[in-house]
């Protein structure tokens, strides 16, 4: 036992080691911060995504390769979780942790901060009504999530 304390001690030391500062925004950017984990979370929570085929057809362009490592570094960050299929236990399903979950007012306010500032496939409208009806749409996301409801919060826009 106390050698599986020592080594667990001494990874998460390392990783610890290893970061630029200790500034908050910093750790959280080693954890998430690259395009493609925000892209999978962004799917996960709200496209209703689940598998690595999914992730793969996004329409992103994401390499299989980065897709795995990606998913690996989310799950070891314990932003994500992977399950069997109950159907076929050799694929798996992928479900944010409630860590990951709680990144959902940071993803919202990328969603309307990009529709105002940059032209996007996002219909104004729809971003306008995300705005005014901010805390309604993040506890819709976290009502899905909690209940494991699939069903897309959003449309899938268009290019822009």
């Amino acid at each position: 036992m106390q050698v599986i304390w020592v080594t667990f001690f001494s990874v998460a030391r390392k990783s610890r080691d290893k970061r630029r500062s200790g500034c908050p925004v910093s750790i959280s950017l080693e954890m998430f911060g690259d395009r493609w984990s925000l892209l999978i979370i962004r799917d996960l929570m709200v496209r209703g995504f689940r598998t690595f085929r999914e992730f793969q057809q996004s329409g992103e362009g994401i390499a299989s390769n980065i897709l795995a490592h990606r998913l690996r570094k989310l799950q070891d960050a314990r932003i994500i979780t992977a399950e069997p299929e109950k159907s076929d236990r050799r694929k798996l399903n992928y479900r944010l942790t409630e860590k990951g979950i709680d990144l959902a007012p940071v993803l919202l306010d990328l969603l309307i901060w990009g529709a105002t500032h940059e032209q996007t496939g996002a219909p104004c409208a729809l971003m306008a009504e995300m705005a005014d009806n901010r805390e309604q749409i993040l506890a819709e996301t976290r009502r899905r999530w909690r209940e494991c409801d699939p069903t897309p919060l959003l449309p899938r826009f268009g290019d822009g």
